[in-house]
C-alpha cells in the first residue's frame, strides 16, 4: 500500500475516534470529524487504487 494511502487511513481512523468522543460528550463538532473521515477514506481509496494500478 502506498505511503499516502496509509497516511490517509491513519487520518480516517483518528477522525472517526475523534467523532465518537465528540458525540459522546454531546458536542456537535463531531459532524466536522465525520466529514473529515469521509474525505480521508476517499483519499485512502484513491491512493490505494492508483498505487495498485501502477504496479
Amino acid at each position: 500500500m502506498p505511503r499516502l494511502a496509509l497516511y490517509a487511513l491513519v487520518v480516517c481512523a483518528l477522525s472517526v475516534a475523534a467523532a465518537v468522543v465528540s458525540f459522546a460528550q454531546g458536542s456537535w463538532l463531531g459532524i466536522v470529524w465525520v466529514l473529515l473521515a469521509g474525505l480521508s477514506s476517499n483519499m485512502c481509496w484513491y491512493y490505494a487504487r492508483r498505487g495498485k494500478a501502477r504496479g
